[in-house]
């Protein structure tokens, strides 16, 4: 993939910060002279300068400033301080096109631009797109799935580079803002229930006589095997589920105690519980 010519600066380098980081050198998206990291502790930005040649600084407002895009990576909670101390900056201005990119989940585009664009005229906001996404975990070995989501700034140029830089760590799909909720609650926060799943099963081979080491084998096989047919056959999961279900078989037996347990209420209640937690994560 070609290298993009515009630079990349990343406000908070912890785990997602890296994984776009080592996605986008890995991908050829850009060169590591072209990306800057910024982070408090000097510790974590030394590592990350010997790991990828990058540039690093403590410096929020001159990586701001400096780079072509920007790339919000730090905890929700960090978003407006960080915000409002980089507008208060004396040399905070807006003189050509900045991209900024956040992945601070449940915080909507709105408390952003209250940072960001008060003291900016109409032609400086038009030039500083923002760009809401939630990315996923998988995005670590470039297999992630992201959503994002425009603010009225925003130009299908800036889409198209978000997209090549998401699509780095995986897939991505475009949504409304009113949307991004969702997508937290079940691509944002849907590894962990995919990992609390191959947990359970896990103990219960155990609990039915396996070795750990073979338990684990025979769920993490079986999963990646019905997500691969999932996707190659093109049936739906119920066409599929229905297919191994066989009549008075153990399979069907173990989908009663699923059912019986309300299995499936279960999952559509815990996404719909971690929806409204991103909502209020958000309204804070």
């Amino acid at each position: 993939m070609k290298n993009m010519h515009q630079t990349i600066g990343f406000i908070g380098a912890g785990t997602m910060g890296e994984a776009m980081i080592g996605a986008l050198i890995q991908a050829g998206v850009f060169a590591p002279s072209a990306i800057t990291a910024g982070d408090i502790s000097p510790e974590r930005l030394d590592i990350l300068k010997r790991a990828y040649g990058i540039h690093v600084t403590e410096d929020n407002a001159r990586l701001f400033s400096d780079c072509d895009i920007v790339v919000l990576a730090v905890k929700p909670h960090h978003v407006v301080p960080i915000l409002s101390d980089i507008s208060a900056d004396k040399a905070y201005r807006i003189i050509h096109r900045k991209l900024v990119i956040s992945i601070a989940a449940g915080i909507p585009i709105s408390k952003i631009e209250n940072c960001l664009y008060p003291s900016l005229d109409a032609g400086s906001r038009s030039h500083l797109p923002i760009i809401r996404v939630m990315p996923n975990t998988p995005s670590l070995v470039q297999a992630g799935m992201s959503g994002m989501s425009p603010n009225s700034q925003t130009i299908p140029d800036d889409l198209s580079i978000a997209g090549r830089i998401l699509k780095a760590m995986g897939n991505v799909i475009a949504f409304k803002e009113a949307d991004m909720d969702a997508v937290t609650a079940i691509s944002g926060s849907g590894p962990a229930y995919v990992f609390y799943y191959i947990e359970s099963m896990i103990e219960a081979g155990m609990k039915v006589g396996l070795p750990s080491t073979e338990a684990s084998e025979l769920v993490l096989t079986t999963i990646k095997g019905a997500v691969k047919l999932l996707e190659d056959r093109g049936d739906s999961p119920e066409h599929l589920r229905r297919q191994v279900t066989t009549p008075g078989g153990t399979t069907e037996a173990a989908l009663k105690v699923l059912e019986t347990r309300h299995f499936k209420q279960a999952i559509v209640d815990a996404i719909a519980a971690a929806a409204e937690k991103a909502r209020e994560i958000g309204s804070r």
